[in-house]
């Protein structure tokens, strides 16, 4: 409908929290946390924003949560509930956008340019989007609207929960500009210690650099690449899903992560994407794969394949946590990335009950 992109990035607000909140209506007032132990080797999966105002975050030990936050309430992630709700969200957002890629149980990028003109007609769609979810769901979401990927990716974060943040053409870089180097998708934390102590703090300082400073910096291929993003500049189209010979969903870390359960709860989280990639697709698969990445940046897998073809998340899940073991038995330490993949593809679905 109209020759410049009009994108948004859509992210479920604290999303197994707010589900917990609406399976239990009680734990709305108090601060909620989703995740491991508190008393053993737990960590966070989300909190609710009651537990955030403590400095609860996601990834933090559950022993530090409580630390932070003694009074908080503590509950297992319960995954096949959670996806569940994805289902009807999706599913929701779809009858509104139907050009959309999803990056992860609870977020993803949409198309607004299928079903918008402009930019104002953008923002009041991202605001029927934001009703149809609430109303089918009891769901909040947030939105960031841009050109281009890495904006509106960024602007979704601006204004939670239930926020909408429109960038209009011509005004990305002025938008990323203020903006911690961290937040900017691609920098991890060697290339964020390397900006800092150049004293490139800003998204706006990292766009201005010189060609030579920039290269002195982040040697090869990443320095354009991410000085591009920090002018938001970014052409990358959204990757829809066609006949695929597998299914996979994988995810690098901020910080080399060697915590087990941590890896685990990573592991189950992309198991269900898979899950739902596969149910949507009316697929499943025999070959269960788990993908590691080391702080080198080397990669092992490990990979069973199974008597019947599988395309239930926990199935997946617990599969691909024992592969996972396996491979930090044949080979320890801490991982960049986990990712999690089935092949050996059918339009055969497992028989599963659901209650």
């Amino acid at each position: 409908m109209t020759s410049t992109p009009i994108l948004a990035h859509l992210d479920l607000d604290a999303f197994f929290a707010a589900v917990e909140e609406l399976e239990d209506p009680t734990l709305r007032e108090k601060p909620l946390v989703v995740g491991g132990d508190p008393h053993g080797r737990g960590v966070v999966a989300t909190a609710n924003y009651v537990a955030r105002a403590f400095g609860v975050r996601s990834a933090m030990s559950s022993a530090e949560a409580l630390r932070r936050c003694p009074q908080a309430v503590f509950v297992r992630p319960r995954h096949a509930l959670y996806a569940q709700y994805s289902r009807a969200v999706w599913d929701t957002i779809t009858d509104v956008v139907p050009r959309v890629e999803r990056t992860g149980i609870d977020e993803g990028y949409l198309d607004l340019g299928t079903v918008a003109h402009d930019f104002s007609q953008a923002r009041r769609v991202a605001a029927a989007i934001q009703t149809s979810v609430r109303a089918t769901t009891s769901l909040t979401c947030s939105l960031g609207v841009a050109t281009s990927k890495v904006v509106c990716k960024i602007a979704s974060d601006r204004r939670k929960p239930a926020g909408i943040t429109v960038v209009p053409p011509g005004r990305e870089a002025g938008f990323l500009a203020p903006l911690h180097v961290r937040l900017l998708p691609g920098v991890g934390p060697r290339a964020e210690a390397r900006l800092i102590g150049a004293g490139v703090s800003t998204i706006g300082a990292l766009a201005a650099l010189a060609d030579s400073d920039l290269k002195a910096l982040l040697p090869g291929a990443l320095g354009p690449l991410l000085r591009n993003r920090a002018r938001g500049i970014d052409a990358r189209d959204l990757e829809l899903v066609g006949e695929p010979v597998s299914v996979s969903a994988e995810d690098t870390f901020p910080r080399d992560l060697s915590d087990r359960e941590a890896l685990h709860m990573e592991i189950r989280r992309l198991s269900m994407l898979v899950s739902e990639r596969l149910r949507r697709s009316n697929l499943s698969g025999r070959t269960v794969t788990a993908k590691l990445r080391y702080a080198d940046f080397s990669i092992r897998t490990r990979s069973t394949t199974l008597a019947a073809a599988v395309d239930e998340a926990d199935l997946i899940g617990d599969i691909a946590c024992a592969l996972l073991d396996r491979g930090l038995r044949d080979r320890p330490g801490a991982l960049r990335l986990v990712g999690v993949g089935v092949s050996g593809l059918s339009q055969f679905r497992q028989l599963t009950l659901e209650t």
